[in-house]
């Protein structure tokens, strides 16, 4: 399936319209079962399908006792529907409607019981340049401007990459892509375009993500979060400038 759709538009500039074509991105419901038994509905871009999964299941700890992501199975038609054989079984808990776009869904927020010890340290100049190159890599968000991305690095290159209707589905696209490559998230940052809520801290404290990057604002559970968990959070990364919310000894300025 495709990541975006070209649909007529009629145009309107300065007094006058025309009509054009224009590329919008896709949204697609996917549908989780767990042993053939509903589990979750979640809008996402329906591109890393398999990555969003794993991805979903691992930063919200949906799932008690042991499941395959190999032997799982999708699905393509008017939902994208993907079921997981399991042992365990899923986590009982309030599902609710997160902050993100894309109606994702998570369970009942709280402050993460993980702190990162990771000693790494990265300089400010490695982390401006590394985000460039983020951004550039968006291809579908300049192609439609209605998505978000995320990417995991080592400071060098981006060693995961994903993009998605949804802020949080495309870090856990990130997330899913590396434990099923067991990339280890130590000594990594992930780079974010989206808003910085509670629920992407909580992504990277159960990863052990040590430094979180946006161009976008925190909230103030984000703050809380990071700082309980021990996690670099930086703000309104763009161009020269960005803000050191939380852990400032993990960069060097």
């Amino acid at each position: 399936m495709d990541a975006y759709i070209k649909i007529p538009i009629v145009k309107v500039r300065e007094g006058s319209s025309s009509d054009t074509d224009d590329l919008i991105a896709v949204e697609i419901r996917l549908r989780i079962s767990v042993n053939s038994k509903p589990a979750l509905s979640v809008y996402c871009t329906p591109l890393m399908v398999r990555e969003l999964v794993v991805g979903i299941i691992h930063s919200e700890g949906l799932m008690e006792g042991e499941w395959c992501a190999e032997r799982m199975t999708i699905d393509y038609g008017d939902d994208i529907v993907v079921d997981i054989p399991a042992s365990g079984t899923l986590r009982q808990g309030e599902q609710i409607i997160t902050s993100g776009c894309g109606g994702g869904i998570s369970i009942s927020r709280r402050p993460p019981d993980e702190t990162i010890q990771d000693p790494a340290t990265f300089r400010i100049e490695t982390i401006k340049q590394i985000f460039r190159e983020f951004q550039v890599a968006s291809e579908s968000y300049r192609l439609t401007g209605g998505v978000h991305s995320a990417a995991l690095t080592d400071g060098t290159h981006l060693i995961s990459f994903a993009e998605d209707i949804g802020r949080h589905n495309a870090v856990d696209k990130v997330i899913g892509r590396c434990l099923l490559e067991s990339v280890p998230f130590a000594g990594k940052i992930l780079l974010a375009s989206g808003r910085l809520s509670s629920e992407i801290v909580s992504k990277c404290a159960r990863c052990g993500i040590p430094v979180l990057v946006s161009r976008a604002a925190p909230t103030s559970l984000a703050v809380a979060f990071a700082r309980k968990t021990n996690l670099t959070m930086i703000g309104f990364a763009r161009g020269d400038r960005m803000n050191v919310y939380t852990g400032r000894e993990r960069i060097i300025l």
